[in-house]
């Protein structure tokens, strides 16, 4: 029976863990090193912390008129983050983290009205103008971050270098969003747990995966409350202000770029979460505002949320 042998790193501003099946530990632990060294590599092309960026370099350029040329991996993910733009109505905006200027969800602080709306002229992906080569943001103050979106691509990139380092059977989790290199060589599914949004530490369900990916978006990853009302990092682009419908969205998809995508818009897009992700065919587990459970995913074990 081949092992399975356990890893973990931080990365992306949180802990990611690694479990693959390997003959031994030194060959699973060289293929680990093969999997971090891709997951940080995209950290530092996509930081927006990092002045040598790809990301830093577009904004850099923000209202100059000058177009900034971008390689295919980073054009694959802008045309990616394009088509969302327009499944969402708007709602999937990847120039909207400006809005973090406001919101400070380390100080707890509401900002006003007035502070969110005056960012909002900046707000827009119709505002970048992008023709599949080359981008220009066409206000200053503009930005784009790959926040919504770098990590699940990590994931999913994570888990084909492991497959292309022979692993056959394993699990890329980042901070909760999953990407499966394969099953158990046994031939047993891997169980995923899904983060309760209100107990810290605690499963509010499980699911057996043996393909593809799981991603949750929700209200508790940053947020915090003020006079009952609870205030998350998920902002909607069009208001400013941050989703209250949905405690947490998990989606089972076959990729987790695209998975983590459906989440987040599913987020936004409060009643109407549960049609959109039929439509998109895919399997999701939901917790609305009041705490109540809705799934449509097979092979779930649930605990009382």
């Amino acid at each position: 029976m081949i092992p399975d042998f356990g890893f973990e790193f931080q990365a992306m501003g949180t802990v990611c863990h690694l479990r693959l099946c390997a003959p031994g530990e030194a060959e699973a632990a060289a293929s680990a090193q093969l999997a971090i060294d891709e997951v940080r590599r995209l950290e530092a092309k996509y930081s927006r912390y990092r002045p040598d960026s790809i990301v830093s370099r577009i904004n850099a350029s923000a209202g100059s008129g000058e177009r900034i040329a971008v390689d295919p991996e980073t054009a694959g993910l802008l045309g990616f983050a394009d088509n969302l733009h327009e499944a969402s109505e708007g709602r999937f905006d990847i120039t909207s983290g400006i809005l973090r200027r406001v919101w400070d969800f380390k100080a707890a602080r509401v900002p006003s009205a007035e502070a969110v709306a005056a960012l909002l002229p900046d707000v827009g992906w119709p505002l970048a103008d992008w023709d599949g080569e080359t981008l220009a943001l066409q206000r200053p103050g503009m930005e784009l971050d790959f926040g919504g979106f770098a990590k699940e691509y990590a994931a999913d990139r994570a888990a084909a270098t492991l497959h292309a380092a022979g692993i056959a059977g394993g699990t890329v989790n980042l901070g909760g969003d999953v990407s499966l290199v394969g099953p158990h060589p046994t031939g047993v599914p891997w169980k995923i747990g899904i983060a309760h949004p209100r107990r810290t530490g605690e499963v509010v369900a499980s699911i057996d995966l043996a393909h593809g990916a799981l991603a949750t978006s929700g209200d508790y990853e940053r947020s915090f409350e003020v006079d009952g009302h609870r205030y998350c990092h998920i902002l909607d682009p069009r208001t400013g202000w941050p989703v209250t419908h949905w405690q947490s969205v998990s989606v089972v998809g076959p990729a987790c770029l695209a998975s983590g995508a459906l989440t987040t818009i599913a987020m936004l897009m409060g009643d109407d979460a549960h049609a959109f992700l039929r439509e998109q065919g895919v399997a999701f587990l939901t917790i609305d505002a009041d705490g109540r459970l809705h799934r449509e995913m097979p092979a779930v074990d649930l605990s009382a949320p």
